[in-house]
């Protein structure tokens, strides 16, 4: 067996220092205002890049998906 150097607190520290969690990056929707996720669908009125995407009923918190969109995906 060959002998190995040992690694330092230090080095080990400089490599874990890119570990750290980063913020999400967010993007204003061009319809209401509100902020999304990039390349998501914004969860406040449903659209995505200028268009309806997804329908939200009035009595409803969750939208759904529009005809035209389910007609666009087959």
């Amino acid at each position: 067996m060959s002998s190995r150097m040992r690694v330092t607190k230090g080095h080990t520290r400089n490599r874990r220092a890119h570990h750290a969690l980063k913020a999400p990056r967010l993007s204003e929707c061009s319809n209401c205002g509100e902020y999304h996720l990039r390349h998501r669908v914004c969860t406040e009125c449903g659209f995505y890049k200028g268009k309806q995407v997804l329908a939200k009923s009035a009595n409803d918190n969750k939208p759904q998906k529009t005809e035209e969109t389910v007609a666009d995906a087959a």
